[in-house]
């Protein structure tokens, strides 16, 4: 059995961290597949831009996780620590119907699978903002 695998970002905009609204009407974070010869960093990096229009560094592995997207389809998923600049502000693309920026305090209300709270959960923005003075 094969299980394609998927890298998330836990992109931290100061104090706000990331998510996009999906069709399974669950708040996740950015990411997903690589493409040929691209490495993990380089295709979380892709990604956040394409789904989100934010320029994010990327930091290190943060949760590593086999996920039940959907029934009968698991997905491993790989979340990295990221950050984008302080002003920087997410817009949604086609992948997407919303991307907003949440404080910490406000995710108990949303649809979050579990594994990226997670992931959310051990990448601070105090971490964030040492990997962008990196």
């Amino acid at each position: 059995m094969r299980w394609p695998v998927s890298v998330k970002g836990v992109v931290w905009v100061g104090e706000r961290v990331v998510l996009a609204y999906n069709a399974r009407k669950q708040w996740e974070l950015p990411g997903g597949r690589l493409d040929p010869n691209e490495s993990l960093e380089q295709c979380l990096a892709r990604e956040i831009r394409e789904e989100t229009a934010l320029d994010a560094a990327v930091g290190p592995l943060v949760g590593a996780y086999v996920f039940d997207a959907i029934p009968q389809k698991r997905v491993v998923v790989l979340a990295f620590g990221c950050a984008a600049s302080a002003d920087a502000r997410p817009r949604a693309s086609d992948e997407h119907s919303e991307v907003a920026l949440f404080d910490p305090d406000e995710l108990d209300a949303l649809v979050v699978p579990e594994r990226y709270r997670d992931a959310i959960a051990h990448w601070s923005p105090a971490e964030a903002g040492q990997l962008l003075k990196q």
